[in-house]
Protein backbone atom coordinates (compact mmCIF):
# COMPACT_ATOMS: atom_id res chain seq x y z
CA UNK A 1 0.00 0.00 0.00
CA UNK A 2 1.24 3.26 -0.79
CA UNK A 3 1.94 5.91 2.04
CA UNK A 4 -0.87 8.35 2.00
CA UNK A 5 -0.06 11.88 0.30
CA UNK A 6 -1.08 14.68 2.68
CA UNK A 7 -2.80 17.33 1.51
CA UNK A 8 -1.81 21.69 2.49
CA UNK A 9 -3.87 23.88 1.66
CA UNK A 10 -3.01 27.60 1.02
CA UNK A 11 -5.63 29.56 2.52
CA UNK A 12 -4.23 33.28 1.70
CA UNK A 13 -6.43 34.04 -0.81
CA UNK A 14 -9.34 34.00 1.40
CA UNK A 15 -7.14 37.11 3.30
CA UNK A 16 -7.27 38.43 -0.72
CA UNK A 17 -10.38 38.86 -0.77
CA UNK A 18 -10.71 39.72 2.58
CA UNK A 19 -8.43 42.49 1.95
CA UNK A 20 -9.80 43.84 -0.94
CA UNK A 21 -12.37 45.72 0.89
CA UNK A 22 -11.26 45.45 4.47
CA UNK A 23 -12.78 44.41 7.45
CA UNK A 24 -13.02 40.96 8.64
CA UNK A 25 -15.02 38.98 6.24
CA UNK A 26 -14.11 36.45 4.88
CA UNK A 27 -11.72 34.97 7.72
CA UNK A 28 -9.34 32.86 7.12
CA UNK A 29 -8.80 31.37 10.48
CA UNK A 30 -12.74 29.84 9.22
CA UNK A 31 -11.40 28.41 6.38
CA UNK A 32 -8.68 26.93 8.32
CA UNK A 33 -11.44 25.44 10.76
CA UNK A 34 -12.98 24.02 7.75
CA UNK A 35 -9.64 22.43 5.85
CA UNK A 36 -9.25 20.66 9.33
CA UNK A 37 -12.85 19.31 9.46
CA UNK A 38 -12.61 18.10 6.20
CA UNK A 39 -9.58 16.30 5.65
CA UNK A 40 -6.99 18.44 4.61
CA UNK A 41 -3.13 17.84 6.92
CA UNK A 42 -2.05 21.29 6.70
CA UNK A 43 -2.71 24.89 6.80
CA UNK A 44 0.16 26.78 4.49
CA UNK A 45 0.24 30.40 4.28
CA UNK A 46 2.56 33.14 2.74
CA UNK A 47 3.29 36.07 4.38
CA UNK A 48 4.35 38.30 2.13
CA UNK A 49 6.36 41.61 2.22
CA UNK A 50 3.65 43.77 1.28
CA UNK A 51 1.38 41.80 3.45
CA UNK A 52 -1.37 41.66 -0.05
CA UNK A 53 -3.14 38.59 1.96
CA UNK A 54 -2.12 37.10 5.25
CA UNK A 55 -1.54 39.76 7.65
CA UNK A 56 1.38 39.39 10.70
CA UNK A 57 -1.86 39.10 13.15
CA UNK A 58 -4.01 36.03 11.14
CA UNK A 59 -0.80 33.60 12.18
CA UNK A 60 -1.06 33.28 15.72
CA UNK A 61 -5.09 33.09 15.32
CA UNK A 62 -4.30 30.23 12.53
CA UNK A 63 -2.01 28.44 14.76
CA UNK A 64 -4.71 28.26 17.45
CA UNK A 65 -7.46 27.55 15.45
CA UNK A 66 -6.49 23.74 14.67
CA UNK A 67 -4.18 21.23 15.76
CA UNK A 68 -3.36 21.03 11.79
CA UNK A 69 0.39 22.01 11.53
CA UNK A 70 1.23 25.57 9.69
CA UNK A 71 3.46 25.68 6.91
CA UNK A 72 4.22 29.43 6.94
CA UNK A 73 5.77 30.66 2.97
CA UNK A 74 8.59 33.06 3.87
CA UNK A 75 10.88 35.27 1.97
CA UNK A 76 14.96 34.87 3.35
CA UNK A 77 14.05 38.14 4.72
CA UNK A 78 15.54 39.45 8.38
CA UNK A 79 12.35 40.75 9.45
CA UNK A 80 10.61 37.33 7.87
CA UNK A 81 13.07 34.96 9.89
CA UNK A 82 12.14 37.05 13.32
CA UNK A 83 8.51 37.01 12.67
CA UNK A 84 8.76 32.42 12.20
CA UNK A 85 11.07 32.78 15.11
CA UNK A 86 8.40 34.58 16.97
CA UNK A 87 5.52 32.72 16.41
CA UNK A 88 7.39 29.20 15.90
CA UNK A 89 5.01 27.83 13.13
CA UNK A 90 5.86 23.93 12.56
CA UNK A 91 7.47 24.46 9.20
CA UNK A 92 8.72 27.45 7.24
CA UNK A 93 8.76 27.26 3.65
CA UNK A 94 11.63 29.47 1.82
CA UNK A 95 10.11 31.03 -1.27
CA UNK A 96 11.37 33.69 -3.88
CA UNK A 97 9.84 36.90 -3.47
CA UNK A 98 9.37 39.93 -5.91
CA UNK A 99 7.30 42.57 -5.03
CA UNK A 100 5.84 42.93 -8.45
CA UNK A 101 4.76 39.48 -9.27
CA UNK A 102 0.87 38.45 -8.93
CA UNK A 103 2.30 35.27 -7.53
CA UNK A 104 5.29 33.17 -6.93
CA UNK A 105 7.29 32.72 -10.71
CA UNK A 106 9.13 30.25 -10.09
CA UNK A 107 11.96 28.20 -7.77
CA UNK A 108 14.01 29.18 -5.03
CA UNK A 109 17.93 29.59 -6.41
CA UNK A 110 18.67 27.87 -3.18
CA UNK A 111 22.10 27.47 -5.17
CA UNK A 112 23.10 30.47 -6.15
CA UNK A 113 21.84 32.06 -3.02
CA UNK A 114 23.70 28.93 -0.61
CA UNK A 115 25.58 31.38 1.46
CA UNK A 116 22.91 33.69 2.23
CA UNK A 117 20.22 30.72 3.20
CA UNK A 118 22.39 28.68 5.28
CA UNK A 119 22.90 30.79 8.22
CA UNK A 120 18.93 31.76 7.96
CA UNK A 121 18.23 28.15 7.84
CA UNK A 122 20.42 27.50 10.66
CA UNK A 123 18.61 29.86 12.93
CA UNK A 124 14.91 28.15 12.19
CA UNK A 125 16.42 24.60 12.67
CA UNK A 126 17.85 25.52 16.09
CA UNK A 127 14.34 27.03 16.75
CA UNK A 128 12.65 23.18 15.53
CA UNK A 129 11.01 25.23 12.78
CA UNK A 130 11.12 22.32 9.75
CA UNK A 131 12.67 23.83 6.92
CA UNK A 132 11.03 23.35 3.66
CA UNK A 133 12.58 24.88 0.13
CA UNK A 134 10.34 25.88 -2.41
CA UNK A 135 12.62 24.90 -5.72
CA UNK A 136 12.94 23.98 -9.19
CA UNK A 137 12.90 19.84 -9.71
CA UNK A 138 16.86 20.09 -10.48
CA UNK A 139 19.73 18.10 -9.37
CA UNK A 140 21.25 21.16 -8.97
CA UNK A 141 18.48 22.75 -6.58
CA UNK A 142 18.26 18.99 -4.77
CA UNK A 143 22.25 19.57 -4.19
CA UNK A 144 22.01 22.56 -2.68
CA UNK A 145 18.97 21.55 -0.42
CA UNK A 146 21.19 18.66 0.67
CA UNK A 147 24.55 21.23 1.71
CA UNK A 148 21.96 23.39 3.32
CA UNK A 149 20.75 20.58 5.43
CA UNK A 150 17.08 21.15 4.34
CA UNK A 151 14.62 18.25 5.40
CA UNK A 152 12.08 19.07 2.81
CA UNK A 153 12.27 20.29 -0.61
CA UNK A 154 8.69 21.65 -2.40
CA UNK A 155 9.01 21.13 -6.22
CA UNK A 156 7.36 24.26 -8.23
CA UNK A 157 4.89 22.69 -10.56
CA UNK A 158 3.90 25.86 -12.40
CA UNK A 159 5.50 24.73 -15.81
CA UNK A 160 3.70 21.63 -15.67
CA UNK A 161 0.14 23.07 -15.02
CA UNK A 162 1.01 25.73 -17.67
CA UNK A 163 1.84 23.14 -20.64
CA UNK A 164 -1.55 21.60 -19.59
CA UNK A 165 -3.01 24.37 -19.84
CA UNK A 166 -1.78 25.08 -23.20
CA UNK A 167 -2.47 21.87 -24.47
CA UNK A 168 0.81 20.65 -24.91
CA UNK A 169 1.64 16.96 -23.97
CA UNK A 170 4.89 16.50 -24.69
CA UNK A 171 5.61 19.57 -22.38
CA UNK A 172 3.41 17.85 -19.89
CA UNK A 173 4.98 14.50 -20.23
CA UNK A 174 8.69 15.83 -20.04
CA UNK A 175 7.79 18.06 -17.05
CA UNK A 176 6.63 14.49 -14.98
CA UNK A 177 9.46 12.64 -15.56
CA UNK A 178 11.58 15.67 -14.52
CA UNK A 179 9.34 16.19 -11.05
CA UNK A 180 9.14 12.38 -10.69
CA UNK A 181 12.93 12.02 -11.19
CA UNK A 182 14.07 15.07 -8.67
CA UNK A 183 11.33 13.27 -6.14
CA UNK A 184 13.14 9.54 -6.64
CA UNK A 185 17.00 12.06 -6.02
CA UNK A 186 15.31 13.78 -3.13
CA UNK A 187 13.94 10.65 -1.31
CA UNK A 188 17.35 8.30 -2.40
CA UNK A 189 19.19 11.66 -0.59
CA UNK A 190 16.64 11.96 2.73
CA UNK A 191 14.75 14.20 2.29
CA UNK A 192 10.94 14.57 1.91
CA UNK A 193 9.86 15.58 -1.19
CA UNK A 194 6.68 17.76 -1.41
CA UNK A 195 5.05 19.86 -4.76
CA UNK A 196 2.95 22.71 -5.79
CA UNK A 197 1.54 25.42 -7.95
CA UNK A 198 -0.89 25.39 -10.62
CA UNK A 199 -2.89 22.38 -9.31
CA UNK A 200 -6.34 21.52 -10.49
CA UNK A 201 -8.95 18.92 -10.30
CA UNK A 202 -7.65 18.24 -13.67
CA UNK A 203 -4.33 17.48 -13.61
CA UNK A 204 -3.62 16.76 -10.06
CA UNK A 205 -3.74 13.04 -10.31
CA UNK A 206 -0.12 12.39 -12.60
CA UNK A 207 1.41 14.47 -10.11
CA UNK A 208 -0.23 12.83 -7.10
CA UNK A 209 0.80 9.31 -8.57
CA UNK A 210 4.68 10.50 -7.88
CA UNK A 211 4.75 7.96 -5.09
CA UNK A 212 8.27 9.55 -4.21
CA UNK A 213 6.23 12.29 -2.98
CA UNK A 214 4.90 13.22 0.35
CA UNK A 215 2.52 16.15 -0.03
CA UNK A 216 1.10 18.93 -2.31
CA UNK A 217 0.14 22.69 -1.15
CA UNK A 218 -2.48 23.75 -2.86
CA UNK A 219 -4.58 26.89 -2.86
CA UNK A 220 -5.73 29.33 -5.48
CA UNK A 221 -7.26 27.00 -7.35
CA UNK A 222 -9.23 25.33 -3.98
CA UNK A 223 -10.75 28.72 -3.12
CA UNK A 224 -11.61 29.45 -6.15
CA UNK A 225 -13.58 26.49 -6.72
CA UNK A 226 -14.80 27.03 -3.21
CA UNK A 227 -17.19 30.37 -4.95
CA UNK A 228 -19.11 27.21 -6.74
CA UNK A 229 -18.74 23.95 -4.71
CA UNK A 230 -18.37 25.39 -1.18
CA UNK A 231 -14.74 24.96 0.66
CA UNK A 232 -15.52 21.87 2.01
CA UNK A 233 -16.64 19.98 -1.20
CA UNK A 234 -13.63 21.45 -2.61
CA UNK A 235 -11.07 20.36 -0.49
CA UNK A 236 -12.81 17.00 -0.32
CA UNK A 237 -12.88 16.55 -4.03
CA UNK A 238 -9.17 17.37 -3.96
CA UNK A 239 -8.60 14.63 -1.22
CA UNK A 240 -10.27 12.38 -3.12
CA UNK A 241 -8.77 12.90 -6.54
CA UNK A 242 -5.61 12.44 -4.64
CA UNK A 243 -6.34 9.43 -2.60
CA UNK A 244 -7.55 7.48 -6.15
CA UNK A 245 -4.20 8.53 -7.69
CA UNK A 246 -2.53 6.66 -5.10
Amino acid sequence: MNQKLRLGVNIDHVATIRNARGGIHPDPVRAAKIVASVGGDGITAHLREDRRHIRDADIERIMDATDLPLNLEMAATDEMLDIALRHKPHAACIVPEKREERTTEGGLDAAGQHNNLMPFISKLRDANIRVSLFIEAEPRQIEAAIHLQAPVVEFHTGRYAHFGFDGDAKGVESELKRISDAAALAAKNGIEAHAGHGLTFENVQPIAAITQLAELNIGHYLIGEAIFLGLEESVRKMRSLMDAAR
